[in-house]
């Protein structure tokens, strides 16, 4: 499998891989609260091929289902990942970083031909929107919580707006957190350059049209992104951040991700705060500086410091 990359990024791609042996440093932990100790990888070419042949596996510091919320985060965090992704290729980063900052995390897999296909999220997004309310049904039960906070990447950060506006959503998630989310659709080059990327789609416009429904669902003017946004693209009671970047090649125009400004939306451009930051859609998920956007979004109370002096680091930035 082939992982296109800029010359720059492939050199950190193999730094990455050389050291990997040493261990990840961990952005941000809380070890005075927090259960665990996970090393956190902040590189997407070593995480996406770790995860991508492991579907079934969780990301480290996820679903553990005797984990019970404290009062410094009562509500646990749901992860969702994207179009053509898992829940373990998608959150090698963002998972054991929130474990380490003293989160409950749950990830599950959605929209695949089976549970443990390695393709995932290419499947009908409403029926999608379904399985992820079954699934915070059970975390909420596990748990014990009242509500949940999910982080999304992609489709996985518009798709839980489905959940909350047609499927009771509303009634029990407090956060969205979505990274490079498609809210507002995305061009066909955007889509077949997902395809591109990953190397997975062969031809790229023959496996939107037959084999994946929510690549076309995804495109501007879609029917189904009509339905969604037609009645607004935000509910009250939720509180709303988009994090995206301007080198998104998938979501195109890059604004398309952005929801309109409202007193419980924010939405983020990490070049805005770190004018260096290159991440494009799927490194965006494993990025250092949207990672902290993300701590910050779902504690707002205890903000960290956005680490510009390293945009691309190879072990993890060390604060």
């Amino acid at each position: 499998m082939r992982i296109h990359l800029s010359l720059r990024r492939r050199g950190v791609a193999l730094a990455a891989a050389l050291l990997g042996s040493l261990g990840l440093a961990t952005l941000g932990a809380t070890p005075a609260s927090a259960a665990s100790n996970y090393p956190v990888n902040y590189s997407f070419a070593t995480g996406f091929v770790a995860g991508f042949l492991f579907p079934n596996s969780a990301p480290a510091g996820a679903n553990n289902w005797s984990c019970k919320p404290g009062a410094a985060h009562p509500y646990p965090v749901v992860l969702v990942h994207g179009t053509v992704e898992n829940m373990n290729d998608n959150w090698g980063g963002a998972s054991p970083l929130l474990a380490d900052n003293g989160y409950c995390v749950f990830a599950f897999n959605y929209g695949g031909a089976t549970s443990s296909s390695d393709l995932q999220g290419t499947g009908d997004i409403a029926t999608s929107a379904g399985q992820l309310a079954t699934f915070v049904n059970q975390v909420l039960a596990a748990t014990g919580a009242a509500k949940v906070d999910i982080v999304g990447h992609s489709q996985g950060g518009m798709m839980p707006r489905y959940y909350i506006d047609f499927l009771g959503g509303a009634s029990t998630v407090d956060k969205l957190v979505a990274l490079a989310p498609s809210n507002n659709g995305t061009t066909l080059d955007g889509l077949t350059e997902l395809g591109t990327e990953l190397s997975l789609l062969e031809p790229a416009n023959s496996f939107l049209t037959t084999i994946c429904t929510s690549c076309v669902e995804q495109e501007v003017g879609s029917s189904f992104l009509t339905t969604l946004n037609s009645g607004g693209e935000t509910v009250p009671s939720v509180s709303y951040t988009v994090i995206e970047s301007k080198d998104d090649e998938v979501v195109t125009p890059y604004t398309n991700a952005f929801l309109p400004a409202a007193s419980n939306v924010t939405d983020i451009l990490v070049q805005n705060q770190c004018v260096l930051d290159e991440s494009d859609h799927l490194e965006i998920a494993y990025d250092p500086i949207a990672l902290t956007d993300m701590l910050n979004a779902l504690d707002p109370a205890h903000p960290k410091s956005i680490p510009c002096q390293l945009v691309l680091p190879v072990t993890g930035p060390v604060l």
